[in-house]
């Protein structure tokens, strides 16, 4: 009859007699050191891989698996666990959902110009705040000032490193202490759960709601303008719309009453754009517009619709502006010279050539049915030189949004390629495709995976293409 006890000491015995079979680390070391790949490595940065590769053997032991414990597979393991260190996590992917400005994946991709502009200042030291003409110290905010006058018609500019903080920062100098009036239909939250009540109260100033979700009018303002009245803000509504029996002054008529008792208004455009965008049904208003219409302030994003790196540009009257730049918050959220750089790079693009072409976020989203169609069509094609038969490719009509709190109503057309592997799933496949080194985010539908094209350059079509060839 089987004794328990004796059966279990069995057991453990067997289980030691693994664990004493994982080689020392000075042992692993000496195959380590053999391997060409590993030579440029520190000795105790390997050693410290090849102790938690051992480390894992003994707990899979413990688990009861039998793991391979040669000294071969604990070094070809260590060198895996390097080479994950070694992959940043940040790092570029491929975007193939369709989603022009996804947040979770950078919103806007830079410009050509606005890469080259990043990457010289990455070289080495720059002009960031030097004035070459007269030899002193300048300021980093000459390098876009002139640039943004142009383009927005504002007597004056300033970039901070987000439009969030140029709200916070245009309320810190314009209304701390006092009193802001805003309609309860535009007390938006934006990403992250950030909500505009939080960031007035951040700022030191007190929210006044007027008018209701859906109807907010010139006189709901007028009565709430009192002696501690410090402005008027509006906020637009970037990433929702309110539709229906709705109801709210004209900006003209808004900017009038703000001047007629000599208070600024100023607008948070969220999104906004240097030209009028209409696109899927919804149009985007101009940040030009909003100054013809008599507004004081604007502020706006610098990675949504304009297309550039992470920045709020606070645009407007020079008095104002004068104000925030003497703020000492300004120091605290100032802009950095990479996202400067590629800021000045993508203004460039606007002034000095054609924006529609050459900055990728209004390429994507002006890209016509037929561009796209052809598009679709080219990587069918080459899904199906490079893989075997049996798998289903076929181009379908898709719709998607613009993406990162902009065009919210609008519903981009486009064509996509739905793909459907044999034995593998879509979720299969979804994840093989995520967990590469250089991931593709794609779209799960209807149990098949679909590539959005609008999003994909040639280089990205040919890579999408050989990795299906290599996964199948």
């Amino acid at each position: 009859m089987f004794n328990i006890v004796e059966g279990a000491a069995n057991y453990m015995d067997a289980d030691n007699t693994k664990l004493r079979a994982i080689p020392a680390i000075d042992r692993l070391l000496a195959v380590a050191e053999s391997c060409d790949d590993l030579k440029h490595y520190p000795r105790e940065l390997i050693a410290g891989f090849l102790r938690k590769a051992a480390a894992d053997a003994r707990e899979q032991v413990r688990q009861g698996l039998d793991p391979d414990t040669s000294p071969e597979a604990l070094v070809t393991y260590a060198k895996d666990l390097l080479a994950q260190a070694s992959q940043p996590s940040l790092r570029r992917l491929i975007n193939a959902t369709g989603v022009v400005l996804h947040t979770n994946l950078g919103r806007a991709p830079l410009s050509k110009r606005a890469r080259v502009c990043v990457a010289g200042i990455m070289e080495g030291y720059s002009t960031l705040e030097y004035n070459v003409t007269n030899g002193q110290r300048g300021s980093r905010y000459a390098h876009v000032s002139e640039q943004l006058r142009k383009l927005t018609g504002a007597e004056d500019t300033l970039v901070v490193n987000n439009n969030a903080a140029a709200v916070m920062l245009v309320l810190s100098a314009l209304a701390k202490g006092r009193e802001v009036i805003v309609s309860r239909g535009e007390l938006v939250e934006i990403g992250g759960s950030f909500r505009v009540p939080d960031v007035l109260k951040q700022s030191g100033a007190t929210l006044v709601e007027v008018g209701t979700t859906n109807k907010t009018h010139l006189y709901d303002y007028e009565q709430a303008i009192g002696p501690n009245t410090a402005a008027i803000l509006k906020v637009h509504t970037s990433n929702y719309c309110i539709v229906g029996f709705t109801s709210k002054p004209a900006e003209s008529e808004l900017a009038a009453l703000a001047h007629k008792y000599n208070l600024p208004v100023i607008e948070d455009l969220g999104s906004g754009t240097l030209m009028p965008l209409a696109l899927g049904g919804q149009t985007e208003p101009a940040v030009t517009g909003r100054f013809a219409a008599g507004f004081d302030i604007v502020t706006f994003s610098g990675d949504k619709l304009l297309g550039a790196s992470q920045a709020g540009i606070i645009a407007g009257k020079a008095h104002y502006i004068s104000m925030m730049k003497k703020h000492p918050l300004l120091r605290a959220i100032r802009i950095d010279k990479l996202s400067l750089a590629a800021l000045e790079g993508t203004l460039m693009d606007y002034l000095l050539g054609n924006p529609v072409y050459d900055v990728p976020v209004l390429a994507m989203l002006s890209a016509s049915d037929s561009q796209l169609k052809e598009r679709a069509l080219k990587l069918k094609e080459l899904i199906a030189q490079h893989t075997r038969p049996g798998i289903t490719i076929e181009v379908v009509r898709v719709e998607s949004p613009a993406g990162g709190g902009a065009l919210p109503a609008a519903v981009l057309t486009g064509y996509g390629v739905v793909v459907a592997v044999p034995n593998l799933s879509a979720n299969q496949l979804e994840s093989r495709l995520r967990q590469r080194n250089v991931p593709i985010i794609v779209r799960v539908q209807d149990d098949n995976v679909l590539f959005d094209v609008r999003c994909l350059s040639e280089a990205d079509l040919e890579e999408i293409a050989q990795v299906l060839h290599n996964i199948m």
